[in-house]
């Protein structure tokens, strides 16, 4: 059977049509010296066996189905991994200078849409490796999956028992494409009759039962359906309005420890004291251009995975709230931002963000681009490896990941590595020309939280 993308993906897939709206994600391995890219090139092999959808591209579908995943027949290994030497000075400058033309590069849609860079030549004698992807092929969570196939827990490099088997591709049939979608459109028309039908008798038995219970209850729904999807006409920034194609890339460490302690002391969880620390960055930054700050939007992408989800695979939704920059007290915006976060995971909606996506997806694509183009600022926070790894013999400095800002000022990705988080920022140099006067003020920002700790 046909795979067809998600309705969150396919959302997502969609708004791309705007390439400021491109759900690229890349991330930065730094190695302390050259791995056996003999080995490393093995693992990606392994790698694109265990994980099918690194074989595939997408082909559109008949309306409103989704676009589906199909064997790509002309898969090459060898084009979507290349080794490089670092260009002068060969600093990690130069590494993220890579990194940003990976992620403003655009997806050749012919083939699968992955690509890894090896890097060797680094100043300090060490590499680098650049991985480029579409976020529908994975969330954070599945790349660390990935990841832990991909590395060594010692610097010998494990034997890997498992045969690499190529995947039977089927012939050419256009005919069977276009019945698979069909019968994808008449599925879910048939799906909305079935539900409506079955909830019906139901809900009205229980408006007699329970009226007011359950007019609260569908209150209730509504207005978490609402709050999901409601528009947002204009930025809560009124500094950082426009958008570009232009990217800057930067990082930051933090420690763990101390972050997680100051999140104690603030009332709240790791990502809250996270978040303040970025609305601290943005209070610092809008104060030093001379403009007042309150509450700007965020976008927070929320795991759906649960144990049993396969390797892979993006199973996240967005979610929009209103954050607290201009508190100035860090453990009283880690208070507040715990308190936001802590409805939205409890959002009614959550478990209907497909449907909703679903619903989405036949909207107008002005309509929704204009709803991502008003975002202030996304925040991502993703549990990494917590022992250090090798890979192809080489020991794994540091790790980074850069998140699509689709539509926003800044994204700004936590991952975790050991007792560090080290913090990918993704900016458009549209809304925040000045990336190093903005990173200068996410230091402050994190300084201010970090000193709960101590």
């Amino acid at each position: 059977m046909p795979e067809f993308m998600s309705a969150s993906d396919a959302f997502t897939w969609a708004m791309e049509s705007d390439p400021r709206l491109r759900s690229t994600v890349v991330t930065v391995i730094l190695l302390e010296h050259a791995p056996d890219w003999g080995v490393v090139r093995s693992r990606f092999q392994l790698i694109a066996t265990k994980l099918p959808m690194l074989r595939k591209r997408l082909v559109e579908s008949v309306p409103p189905a989704p676009p589906r995943w199909v064997h790509c027949r002309d898969f090459d290994l060898d084009f979507h991994i290349s080794r490089v030497s670092a260009p002068e000075p060969g600093s990690l400058d130069v590494v993220l200078e890579m990194a940003r033309r990976a992620a403003m590069d655009e997806f050749d849609h012919a083939r699968p849409m992955w690509e890894v860079t090896f890097i060797d030549g680094l100043a300090d004698n060490g590499a680098a490796v650049v991985c480029k992807f579409h976020h529908s092929l994975t969330d954070g969570l599945g790349g660390v999956q990935i990841a832990m196939t991909l590395f060594d827990l010692s610097e010998e490099p494990r034997l890997i028992g498992e045969e690499v088997v190529e995947p039977h591709i089927p012939g050419r049939h256009l005919l069977p494409g276009y019945r698979a979608s069909i019968g994808y459109d008449v599925g879910l028309l048939s799906a909305a009759v079935r539900g409506a039908l079955r909830a019906g008798p139901s809900l009205a038995l229980n408006s007699i039962r329970r009226p007011l219970q359950t007019a609260s209850e569908t209150t209730e729904m509504v207005a978490s359906v609402y709050r999901t999807v409601r528009p947002v006409n204009r930025t809560g920034s009124p500094l950082m309005t426009k958008r570009s194609l232009v990217r800057r890339l930067g990082v930051l460490e933090v420690s763990r420890p101390r972050l997680h302690e100051a999140a104690h002391r603030g009332g709240g969880a790791l990502n809250d004291a996270f978040v303040a620390g970025i609305a601290g960055g943005l209070r610092h930054y809008h104060n030093k251009h001379g403009v007042n700050v309150g509450d700007l939007h965020l976008t927070m992408p929320v795991s759906l995975r649960t144990k049993d989800d396969p390797m892979g695979g993006n199973r996240i939704t967005l979610m929009r709230f209103d954050v607290p920059v201009g508190v100035a007290d860090p453990a009283e915006r880690i208070s507040a931002i715990n308190k936001r976060t802590q409805q939205v995971r409890h959002e009614k909606s959550l478990p209907y963000t497909q449907l909703i996506a679903g619903v989405l997806n036949l909207m107008p694509r002005w309509y929704i681009g204009s709803i991502l183009r008003h975002v202030d600022f996304l925040a991502s926070d993703v549990p990494g490896i917590p022992v250090p790894v090798y890979l192809g013999g080489a020991k794994v400095r540091a790790q980074y990941a850069f998140g699509p800002t689709i539509g926003a000022a800044v994204n700004v990705t936590l991952l975790t590595y050991v007792d560090t988080c080290s913090l990918g920022i993704d900016v458009d140099t549209g809304a925040i020309p000045d990336f190093d006067e903005f990173r200068d003020c996410l230091v402050a920002g994190f300084d201010e939280v970090l000193a709960l700790a101590d």
